[in-house]
């Protein structure tokens, strides 16, 4: 394809990936209540003395409600995503590779939704927990500012389904024979330098929230070299 083509086949991808994001935030903002109990359900649950989230706007609560719709927004319209992006791809694979996109929309919308479960579930507690035991350690009562928290949070769980594309990526990358398990074993130097830049990027100033990004990310790219290594074989 020319480039001009490959600029329209782009437009085209992002616009249904919009018009996918939208549809799936017009569907959530009806129930943003619910996804709002969802997301806070992990600080709640912790049950810290004197804990209160606060808003400080008058129109917070509002601009909450769309905040937490478009977030749900995109998790809905992720498998879209992750088709279009295929699409774009495609014109560039052979014939026998193009077969890899069912595989890779539902396997990589599975990885998506684990890497946001293991973040709501094991890095929500243990990494609240442990930073709002500090409030405690000093005496003080935590006043939470709700949009900084969903801020926060939207941005990990997004982060850790990302993330844990990681191997799914390796895998059709190894298939279609731009990668292989050697030349990640070469680059791991690299990449740990690129994860800790990553993480930093993606989380707070704070050592806790870099560490339980980090550690998650080194594992994924060992998990991917067994991967690769594994796609290299017919039958897998």
């Amino acid at each position: 394809m020319p480039f001009t083509a490959h600029l329209e086949e782009l437009r085209s991808c992002l616009i249904r990936s919009l018009l996918a994001v939208a549809a799936a935030f017009l569907a959530c903002f009806a129930y943003s209540e619910e996804i709002f109990s969802l997301l806070t359900a992990p600080l709640v649950q912790l049950r810290t003395p004197g804990l209160t989230l606060i808003g400080t706007a008058v129109s917070e609560a509002f601009f909450i409600k769309i905040k937490v719709a478009f977030i749900g927004g995109i998790f809905f319209a992720f498998p879209v995503i992750l088709r279009q992006s295929w699409r774009f791809v495609a014109p560039g694979l052979y014939e026998h590779e193009k077969h890899y996109a069912q595989k890779f929309v539902f396997f990589g919308t599975l990885f998506f939704l684990f890497g946001a479960w293991f973040c709501y579930e094991v890095i929500f507690q243990t990494g609240y927990g442990f930073l709002l035991r500090r409030y405690q350690a000093i005496g003080v009562r935590p006043a939470i500012k709700i949009a900084e928290y969903l801020s926060f949070s939207s941005r990990l769980l997004l982060a850790f389904g990302v993330t844990f594309e990681l191997p799914i990526v390796a895998y059709f990358l190894t298939r279609i024979g731009l990668i292989d398990h050697r030349f990640l074993i070469r680059q791991f130097r690299y990449a740990v330098i690129l994860i800790l830049i990553v993480a930093a990027i993606l989380t707070p100033p704070d050592i806790v929230s870099h560490v339980l990004l980090s550690l998650p990310l080194l594992l994924l790219y060992g998990v991917s070299i067994v991967v690769a290594y594994l796609g290299r074989q017919k039958n897998i």
